[in-house]
């Protein structure tokens, strides 16, 4: 770098000195060092011709300054006759004007006086040496003849250093001047033009001049170049070039100018040569080409030197920009290649199972493959270093370096692969062998369980059995681990605690199969072997011996004492031996059932590993494969016009999916700068659970939340085959499909998803099945469950996005938790009286969707087309609010069907199900909706007790009563002082003293009419404000549903008979309990949700004592926690919700029963 700078330094002085030998030599050509006046500076001077340089030569060569006639000589100022006598004898070169000039006076003219006066003044001022003077004395009689007798009287006056010839013609002239050298006006044919002249010695000036000036311009931009800094970063360097670059052509360009205008001038010169008007030319013309030439020779000599200092100093930059570049990809590949070292550095599993130590070896392939662009990268950098060096850059001692680093970091990079790919090899060795063996062990446990234990009770089947079992253990040389020494000597470098522990289990499990085949073995040879036994002759016996105990009449006197003792002995023994092998049989078949089970929960594990990865490889190959390339500019050409910008359409959330399974999808040259990123990995989570099958379940479980993304995935698939269906025959996707070589088409792999969101519950199935005794079964049956709902959500989602002609938000009304296709009719009533409308003995179809807030009556229509858009829509017709919605569970004895009323039954829909299984499960799930909006009002009501508690009492409500509206209503309440906080069943103030006495009337008597009691309220959940004094109505129902109106219930007889509000009276009954209440205190009844309780007395603060119907125990328990006793009594139960008190909530036991046999339990909200 020094001896670069040091060159550089070198080249701009030896520029400098030739400059500046070209601006002095410059002057020496135009004199300027002696005479430094210029025709431009004494133009106007020279234009007055009172002398010239003709060009002429005198015989020794010396010019001739001619003076021609004159007449204001005499009034020229001294300084002007000065400078033009001082410029024009420092025109001719300097060994001419050594020999003297000759000047020529032509006075032909003129008075002697004006002769006399101008030779003296000439000979006075002349600034050169003088060789002669020619006076041309006047031509008249009488001036000649005067200045012949002056001269003689005067001569004294004229003495001077040279001779001064005074000549009477132009004939006596020339035999001094020779004509060629004489203008024509003095008789002689030497060409001279005055302007002419004039012109050319201040176009030959003017370029000495320029010549001068660039030789100092390139000087000093020589010297800035030089002195610039050069850049640090590729960009600036770049732009440095370019300025320089930029700088240097106006120099050049500003040098050809000159050139161009000295080769003019030199033209302009020889002219008069070129034309051939005369045969000779001057010597001045002659010098002034030789001045032009020698000119331009310095002005060759100039961009020779600037040329020679540019060639170094764009070296200099070219090899700064070069160094700048390389600099720049030596920081890129250098981080590059430190994430990867360090990407490299967190590889450290060395797999779990067989097929994920593939999978590791597949993963560092293909983070090689990623990575060799790096390296790649970085070894070309590395040449490119080195042929810097050979070519002799400035930069040696930082390339050289930086190339050593690159190659070392190129060669870790292989080495820690080539280490990582051992140990993966090495593992997957492993591995492969401890695969070998579970499947040798599983080989054997099936060998075992297929040998049928009554076949081998003979001795043929015995012996086949056997040599089977032989057959089967010679096969254990190749498949079996012989020794665990050998196995942790051999595989130490990568042996880990999991590992060892896992090789241990191996092992062990070996070693207990190959003892159960040696027990089988041993037990089969027994029965293989041939038993001869010696025959005893048995004499046949009495009849009335038939059962004694001795073996045979012939055993009697001592001996038979003795047989008999052993006969008895023997018997106990025989069947505890019996007792014994049969007990060791069933644990031996409960043990290889067990073992069975586990093989096969191992095949649908390995089943479930091997289709995840299979598919997680679909989808990346259709994001890479397709995705990707719409987005190539490559490719841009064949896509169709309708494909543009809607690649989210046609693939839909899938790169989303494929995070979710495996890992983030991103363009190759961004996945190394990725590395650091670790999402959590659905298939790595399978694959934790290879070795405990039955415990899948719960990675299921931790991801449920996840699978959501199919269900959008789903929604989106109708326009995804709509689009595929126009765009199908795209040659972008052949071309795709030609480089992927698929033998299907897109759409086949766009199907995936859903196959395979459906396909996870049939493998959870099979695992439960083979699960159903082990640890996980609950988590499996879980899973599985939560499966299904996503399927059965998706589903419904794909019928909710088919609605049309529904104004607002379908999000608005809730989770949607039932949809399915019924029959309806319609009765509605219109004041007090009940109306059929256009009464049908035809029901309409309609397709009801039951959300959380509303349920929508739809009607479906079905479509023509292929696919999804052969799928049905559904028009929206009506929609009930659920907060004024009741049920009614049976209608006319009819299992499929119930009753959907609206606004205290003004409007009534008699829903029909294909099959009363599916009418459970709506009526269920209304319920269930109607109850947690009861939970609401309660949770509300007891909030709002609690709140006004320590308040001064309201005025009763207005707006917000369920009575609204009726004046009538209003006045009854405001008279009886109803208190707008009191709540029956939340806000007695009995106290919480004894259970009631027995025998007093309960509100369901059968003394009494069949009665309503309902308990309104205010919930607040749903934004109303206000609660309603309870009121009790005797009144008997309008029809056989068995509802009343808000009015009937204030107009009540007892309301009537009172005068007032009396002392509530509870709503006996039996609940059941929906929430689990642990011991609270020592007066509370410990209750499971499930329970049923029997009211006994209400308290205060929201508790209730209750006697369990099953233990008898008593107690008391928070009444948010009980829900009416839907049980087959009496008086049945029904759901319901009325208009007339929106947002007010009545609890409804009738004892009046409906069409259906049961009376409404009724919920209003």
């Amino acid at each position: 770098m020094r001896f670069w700078l040091r060159t550089e330094e070198m080249a701009l002085e030896e520029m400098v000195q030739r400059l500046n030998a070209v601006s002095r030599h410059t002057d020496e050509i135009m004199h300027q060092d002696i005479v430094p006046l210029c025709a431009a500076d004494i133009q106007d001077q020279l234009k007055k011709r009172f002398a010239y340089l003709s060009g002429g030569r005198g015989q020794d060569g010396s010019p001739v300054i001619t003076f021609p006639d004159y007449p204001a000589f005499s009034e020229i100022p001294d300084k002007e006759f000065q400078n033009v006598m001082t410029y024009l004898t420092g025109i001719p070169s300097l060994q001419d004007a050594g020999i003297g000039f000759i000047l020529l006076i032509d006075r032909r003219r003129d008075k002697w006086t004006s002769v006399k006066a101008s030779v003296l003044r000439i000979a006075a001022s002349f600034p050169a040496n003088l060789q002669l003077v020619l006076v041309l004395r006047p031509t008249g009689f009488f001036q000649r003849t005067l200045s012949d007798i002056a001269f003689k009287f005067n001569r004294d006056d004229f003495k001077m250093k040279v001779p001064v010839i005074m000549l009477s013609s132009v004939p006596d002239l020339h035999g001094y001047i020779d004509k060629s050298q004489l203008t024509e006006d003095l008789g002689g044919t030497l060409d001279y033009c005055h302007s002419r002249w004039l012109c050319q010695r201040t176009a030959i000036e003017s370029f000495a001049l320029m010549v001068k000036q660039t030789a100092q311009m390139l000087q000093s931009f020589g010297t800035e170049l030089a002195e610039t800094e050069l850049p640090n970063d590729v960009q600036s360097t770049s732009s440095v070039l370019c300025a320089h670059m930029e700088k240097k052509d106006k120099a050049k360009e500003d040098l050809w100018l000159a050139l161009k205008e000295g080769h003019n001038i030199l033209e302009s010169l020889r002219e008069p040569q070129a034309e051939g008007s005369e045969p000779g030319v001057n010597q001045d013309q002659l010098d002034n080409q030789a001045t032009v030439q020698r000119l331009l020779a310095q002005l060759n000599e100039t961009e020779a030197a600037f040329d020679e200092f540019w060639a170094k100093h764009q070296q200099k930059l070219e090899q700064c920009l070069q160094l700048r570049h390389f600099e720049q990809g030596f920081r890129e590949v250098k981080a590059v290649l430190d994430t990867v070292s360090q990407k490299i550095a967190t590889f450290t599993d060395i797999g779990n199972s067989l097929a994920h130590v593939e999978h590791l070896l597949r993963d560092l392939a293909s983070f090689e493959e990623r990575s060799s662009v790096a390296v790649e990268r970085a070894q070309a950098l590395s040449l490119d270093g080195e042929q810097l060096i050979e070519n002799k850059h400035y930069a040696v001692d930082s390339i050289h370096p930086k190339c050593q680093e690159l190659r070392h970091l190129c060669d870790q990079f292989s080495a820690e692969i080539a280490r990582r790919r051992g140990l993966l090899s090495k593992s997957l060795e492993l591995h492969h062998r401890l695969e070998t063996s579970m499947k040798w062990c599983d080989e054997g446990i099936y060998l075992l369980a297929s040998q049928p234990v009554d076949k081998c009770q003979s001795q043929d089947g015995a012996e086949a059995a056997l040599q089977e079992i032989e057959k089967f253990l010679e096969t254990g040389t190749e498949n079996k681990i012989q020794e665990l020494s050998t196995i942790y000597k051999e595989y130490e470098s990568i042996l880990n605690q999991d590992l060892m522990e896992h090789v241990r289990k191996v092992f062990q499990k070996q070693a207990s199969m190959e003892e159960v085949f040696h027990r089988r073995q041993a037990s089969l040879k027994k029965l293989a072997a041939r038993q001869t036994r010696p025959v005893q002759p048995v004499a046949p016996r009495p009849e009335a011996l038939a059962k004694s105990p001795c073996p045979s009449p012939g055993i009697r006197r001592g001996s038979e004492n003795c047989s008999s003792e052993g006969v008895l002995r023997r018997g106990p023994y025989r069947r505890a031996k019996s007792e014994m092998s049969e007990s060791r049989q069933s644990r031996g078949s409960a043990g290889e059932e067990e073992e069975s089970l586990a093989i096969l929960r191992r095949h649908v594990m390995s089943e479930l590993l091997d289709t995840e990865r299979a598919y997680v490889e679909e989808l990346l190959c259709v994001l890479e494969g397709y995705a990707a390339e719409m987005d190539n500019p490559l490719m841009a050409h064949l896509l169709s016009t309708g494909l543009h910008s809607k690649k989210d359409v046609l693939f839909g959330n899938m790169e989303e999916i494929y995070h979710f399974h495996n890992s983030p999808f991103v363009l190759r040259e961004k996945q190394l700068s990725s590395f650091c990123v670790q999402p959590r990995i659905f298939l790595r989570e399978l694959e934790n659970y290879t070795a405990c099958p039955e415990l899948v379940g719960r990675c299921f479980l931790e991801r449920m939340e996840d699978f959501q993304i199919y269900e959008k995935y789903c929604q989106n698939k109708p326009r995804s085959e709509s689009l595929w269906r126009q765009c199908s025959d795209c040659p972008f996707f052949q071309e795709c499909q030609r480089k992927l070589d698929h033998k299907l088409s897109l759409d086949s792999y766009l199907l995936k998803p859903v196959q395979r969101i459906t396909k996870y519950q049939l493998l959870l199935k099979e695992m439960l099945k083979y699960s159903k005794n082990c640890e996980g079964a609950e988590d499996l049956q879980e899973a599985l469950s939560s499966i299904l709902g996503i399927l059965k959500a998706v589903n419904d989602s794909m019928h909710l996005i088919a609605i049309t002609g529904y104004d607002g938000n379908l999000g608005d009304l809730g989770k949607l938790l039932m949809q399915g296709s019924f029959s309806v009719w319609t009765d509605h009533k219109r004041g007090h009286t009940k109306v059929k409308e256009l009464a049908r003995f035809k029901p309409m179809q309609r397709h009801l969707f039951l959300h959380e807030k509303a349920v929508l009556f739809c009607k479906k229509r079905e479509e023509n087309g292929e696919g999804y858009e052969k799928a049905p829509s559904y028009s929206y017709k009506q929609s009930l609010n659920m907060a004024a919605v009741g049920i009614t569970e049976n209608v006319k004895g009819d299992a499929k069907k119930f009753e959907i009323w609206y606004n205290a039954r003004e409007e009534v829909y008699i829903v029909q199900a294909p099959t009363p299984e599916i009418k459970a499960a709506w009526v269920n799930e209304i319920r269930k909706v109607l109850t947690s909006q009861l939970q609401a009002c309660r949770e509300a009501s007891q909030h709002r007790a609690l709140e006004q508690s320590h308040s001064l009492p309201l005025p009763a409500p207005t707006s917000t009563s369920p009575s609204r509206g009726n004046p009538r209503n209003i006045k009854k309440l405001e008279e009886r002082k109803t208190d707008p906080l009191s709540l029956e069943g939340y806000g007695s103030s009995a106290p919480l003293s004894k259970p009631p006495e027995k025998g007093k009337a309960s509100p369901t008597s059968p003394d009494k009419k069949a009665k309503r009691h309902e308990v309104k309220s205010d919930p607040t959940p749903f934004g109303l404000r206000g609660w309603s004094k309870t009121s009790h109505s005797l009144e008997a129902p309008e029809d056989d549903g068995g509802w009343s109106s808000a009015e009937e219930q204030i107009n009540s007889s007892d309301a009537e008979e009172d005068g007032g509000v009396g002392p509530k009276k509870l709503v006996l009954g039996k609940y059941t309990v929906v929430a689990d209440h642990e011991k609270g205190g020592p007066d509370a009844l410990v209750v499971r949700s499930g329970d049923v309780v029997e009211l006994v007395q209400e308290g205060d603060e929201g508790l209730w004592y209750v006697r369990d119907s099953t233990t008898g125990k008593e107690g008391w328990v928070p009444a948010s926690s009980l829900s009416v006793h839907l049980g087959q009594s009496s008086s049945a139960q029904c759901l319901s919700s009325s208009e007339s008190s929106p947002g007010s909530a009545v609890l409804s036991n009738s004892s009046s029963c409906s069409e259906g046999g049961q009376a409404p339990f009724n919920l209003q909200a």
